[in-house]
């Protein structure tokens, strides 16, 4: 039995695959948040700069152009910024903390967003009714806003800043299951898990949540590319990383004003990265969401 369901798996997976690739811009998409995945993993390792080791930095490297060599003899070929810091390094540095922040944001406000979404599906009655309406009272502010009043209030930092992106986003993935939630708790096998006696921890989180995983997939690459986006809006201004730990936001922002002198390439570079991440995570994303409904892919 655990052999012919094993098969059975595999063989969606390959199907999965298969309808997957027919994109080739999901294709594109695909390689490019695995290439701006690994670079973030193994890139410090042949940056020719530690851009957080104030040692290593020279005044008299700051604002160099593309392609210059530094008084240490290296080669920025994407040109330093205003602290001497190769551009880069900086960049690959700022991907680790930009992804890290937003796989762990988007992780956590799943599992509460989704936790509360099927507690309210399930229960039902004036539970949902309850959760909902806080679900609605979060969602009528925009993420920006409350993101900024908590991080005004809690400080910069990287838990800060995870903090902040969980609370605006778990009532997203909590409203996307309820939905799917509230129609597979009628289903036939619910009943039967309940007729059987087992708890209800067991019937949410053993029966209900695992065919409500679809939607959820989705949600989850778009909230992170969003979370992503929103780290570097705060990063920007100034309320996200601190100076010490520049995410791709904040190295945006330490060029913005040298723009117009001429100086492009302290924000144009770090831009150009975090729209690749951006774009990768949503194409692969909208694929996914294809995917797995049939309707869209008719």
């Amino acid at each position: 039995m655990s052999v012919a369901l094993n098969a059975t798996e595999a063989g969606g997976f390959r199907r999965f695959l298969s309808d997957y690739a027919e994109s080739p811009t999901a294709v594109v998409g695909l390689v490019l948040c695995i290439l701006i995945v690994m670079t973030a993993l193994i890139g410090p390792w042949f940056t020719p700069q530690n851009p957080y080791d104030l040692r290593a930095l020279d005044l008299m490297d700051s604002r160099l152009p593309p392609g210059e060599v530094g008084t240490t003899g290296i080669t920025h070929w994407l040109g330093t910024d205003d602290q001497g810091r190769d551009l880069l390094s900086a960049i690959v540095y700022g991907l680790r903390i930009s992804l890290g922040v937003g796989v762990v944001a988007g992780v956590l406000a799943l599992l509460i967003g989704t936790t509360v979404g099927i507690t309210a599906a399930y229960f039902g009655g004036r539970v949902d009714t309850v959760i909902m309406r806080v679900v609605d009272f979060q969602l009528s502010f925009p993420a920006i806003l409350l993101a900024l009043i908590l991080l005004a209030v809690l400080g910069q930092g990287v838990d800060k800043i995870v903090i902040a992106l969980v609370a605006v986003q778990w009532a997203y993935f909590a409203r996307t299951v309820r939905s799917a939630a509230v129609v597979e708790r009628e289903r036939e096998y619910i009943e039967a898990a309940r007729s059987l006696g087992l708890s209800h921890r067991r019937v949410m989180f053993g029966h209900l949540m695992p065919n409500c995983t679809a939607p959820l997939i989705v949600v989850a690459t778009i909230q992170v590319a969003n979370a992503i986006a929103l780290e570097a809006t705060l990063s920007f201004l100034g309320l996200g990383m601190p100076v010490t730990q520049p995410s791709l936001g904040l190295l945006i922002a330490n060029g913005f004003q040298y723009i117009l002198s001429g100086r492009y390439w302290i924000s144009t570079f770090p831009g150009i990265a975090l729209l690749l991440v951006i774009v990768s995570i949503n194409l692969v994303g909208d694929r996914i969401r294809d995917v797995l409904n049939p309707r869209l892919q008719r």
